[in-house]
């Protein structure tokens, strides 16, 4: 028996509504993911309390994940 243990990667980004983005994984599974302003802590992730920062969210093929202008990304295995 083999199993595939390697972790999905991020193919595909679309902004919602403020400050919920739905992704979809290179498996073929969707999920929505909501941000929570106020919440974070730390230079690189303040801004995505701004709705227009937030919304230019790409993906990065080669990562395999979310990234935002500032060069925050998100591990895909925790989105």
């Amino acid at each position: 028996m083999t199993t595939h243990s390697s972790t999905p990667t991020v193919v595909g980004v679309a902004v919602l509504r403020p400050h919920v983005m739905r992704l979809l994984f290179d498996d073929g599974v969707v999920r929505d993911v909501q941000y929570t302003p106020g919440e974070a802590q730390g230079s690189l992730i303040r801004p995505l309390d701004d709705p227009d920062f937030f919304a230019a969210v790409r993906v990065d093929l080669e990562a395999g994940t979310v990234v935002w202008p500032n060069g925050l990304d998100l591990a895909p295995e925790v989105l």
